[in-house]
């Protein structure tokens, strides 16, 4: 088994913005007459996507949460972060990403991205980084119904490589995911791939119980070791999870 893919995660393994999204959230259930956040509520936030998180939290409140409405409030907050971002002299982007993306391009290997980030955001940061040329697939929150920790994001970005590269035959388990949250390495093994997990939301020895390889930070990733793992043996991912 070779590896073939990497898949990035986006808020919390590309770009630094935690901060900024909990802080416009909170400000939009505030415009709603809503209370903000509790503190457990913002730990179940991390990793999924922002509709599943809205819906929550909209349904914690006794909010009735129709599919327009979520929508309208998705739009608000994207026009929000692009303000927000707009505002920073520099994207905090995590140090490593473009190393990384320059290694993965040198090895031939296709490079995806799956967030449950709205696809708005997500364009907004990687055209702004000069990245956005690089990632050949991005699944984002709007192209699946379900949030992380439910692999159908992982499953779509091998579905869509394959229809982009009609001769890549790409397998789950040729995939290398890079998850910074329970929930995204979750998704990620159930989609029966192999994970990097990056020490950049949570600490190092929770990652390190449930991925196949934990680094405190994304330039200690040794790529070479990963794929020649790959190649040793038909190693199947734990399904041990966080």
């Amino acid at each position: 088994m070779s590896l073939k893919a990497i898949l990035f995660d986006f808020n919390g393994i590309i770009i630094k913005d935690e901060a900024i999204h909990l802080q416009l959230i909170d400000e939009i259930l505030i415009e709603e007459n809503l209370q903000p956040q509790k503190v457990s509520e913002r730990q179940a936030s991390l990793g999924r996507s922002d509709r599943a998180c809205f819906e929550e939290l909209l349904s914690n409140r006794g909010r009735v949460a129709t599919e327009e409405y979520l929508t309208g409030l998705l739009n608000r907050k994207a026009k929000a972060y692009a303000v927000e971002i707009e505002k920073l002299e520099k994207l905090p982007i995590y140090p490593g990403v473009e190393d990384l993306i320059y290694q993965v391009r040198s090895r031939n290997l296709k490079i995806g991205l799956v967030s449950g980030a709205i696809r708005k955001e997500i364009e907004f940061v990687l055209n702004r980084a000069k990245l956005a040329e690089y990632f050949q697939v991005i699944v984002s929150g709007d192209d699946v119904n379900t949030s992380k920790p439910k692999p159908d994001g992982y499953l779509l970005a091998v579905e869509r490589l394959n229809q982009q590269y009609p001769d890549l035959n790409l397998q789950p388990q040729e995939c290398l995911a890079i998850e910074d949250t329970p929930a995204g390495i979750q998704a990620a093994k159930r989609a029966n791939m192999q994970v990097v997990g990056v020490a950049n939301t949570y600490p190092f020895h929770m990652l390190q119980r449930c991925c196949n390889w934990t680094v405190d930070y994304l330039t200690d990733l040794e790529l070479e070791r990963v794929q020649e793992v790959f190649l040793q043996k038909e190693s199947q991912p734990t399904t041990t999870e966080c």
